[in-house]
């Protein structure tokens, strides 16, 4: 039983970061167009920030307890789990269009980001400034965001409305279970990685980064069995880039990290090249094929890549 136990807690996190990632946001979500503010604004901030919470509250709890590495795992190995797995599975569901602008602007903004913090991490060392220019590039990404999309408002989710009691019941609950469950994933994880004599960090590039990537496969999911397959993609490079900003940057803010070679040379070279592979499939679908879109060639492409990253750090 004492065995088990770390392994609940870990699938116990799992369910609750979901389940509370989703009722924050959309308790918040709705205070916020409650106080006048715009559905596009809240859009592009509350409900953008949503699948990335469980990433980012993770983040906190593990460098609070010292394991900043576990942190910088989950930042990594999200963002490898969102391209080869939840673009993997989400193309091989339905094809995913590819839009001109996300072509055009939002995936070199991404590779900017990718190749700014590959500069802060090649020494294998996230300093305390490094952190905090990672987190402050979070507000002109959000302004760029809403400028880009102010041509593309049919791209910004919908917002559930409901009374402003209502709402706030669950964001306090949502907020809450989040922490909790948080504290468990955390506690579960570490455990699990010390019982089994590997690091925090595969822990955090493994079974955490899959379960706080949950929210994005199923949003990703639901909105390709919708029919909504036009902001998968959007969804997903957004996710991303909050996630290296914020997942990241946060940690070094906490407490400044130094990292095995490991982190720099396996690790982020994987996600920059899986990066670039979606990159170079969505060029080559959206200059040289009729129908512009990544499909279900892709999708396997994406999932035996990152099935071969898992193969790496094993």
């Amino acid at each position: 039983m004492t065995v088990l136990l770390p392994w609940f807690a870990v699938l116990l996190g799992f369910i609750g970061l979901v389940w509370s990632a989703d009722r924050l946001v959309n308790g918040s979500a709705a205070i916020a167009c409650n106080l006048g503010i715009s559905k596009f604004i809240v859009g592009l901030t509350v409900v953008a920030f949503g699948t990335s919470t469980p990433e980012i509250i993770v983040s906190i709890s593990s460098s609070l307890k010292g394991s900043g590495d576990l942190a910088i795992g989950n930042a990594l190995g999200s963002n490898l789990a969102n391209i080869g797995l939840v673009l993997g599975i989400t193309a091989l569901i339905a094809p995913l269009p590819i839009k001109s602008h996300t072509l055009k602007q939002e995936i070199p903004i991404m590779l900017l980001i990718i190749a700014i913090a590959g500069y802060f991490l090649y020494d294998w060392h996230l300093a305390l400034w490094e952190g905090l220019i990672l987190v402050l590039c979070v507000a002109p990404l959000i302004i760029w965001l809403a400028h880009s999309h102010k041509q593309h408002p049919e791209e910004v989710e919908d917002i559930e409305s409901m009374k402003t009691s209502t709402a706030t019941v669950w964001f306090l609950l949502g907020l809450c279970c989040l922490i909790i469950s948080a504290e468990s994933l955390v506690w579960g994880a570490t455990t699990v990685a010390l019982s089994l004599g590997i690091s925090n960090l595969v822990v955090g590039l493994t079974i955490v980064a899959i379960g706080t990537s949950l929210p994005e496969l199923a949003t990703s999911i639901m909105s390709a069995i919708k029919g909504h397959h036009d902001i998968a993609i959007g969804n997903i490079i957004g996710s991303n880039m909050f996630n290296i900003l914020l997942v990241a940057g946060i940690p070094a803010i906490i407490q400044p990290l130094t990292m095995t070679a490991e982190v720099f040379f396996r690790d982020f070279l994987s996600m920059l090249g899986l990066s670039i592979v979606l990159t170079i499939s969505m060029v080559l679908s959206f200059y040289f094929s009729k129908n512009q879109h990544i499909g279900r060639l892709t999708g396997v492409l994406l999932l035996l890549l990152y099935a071969g990253y898992y193969t790496l750090v094993f």
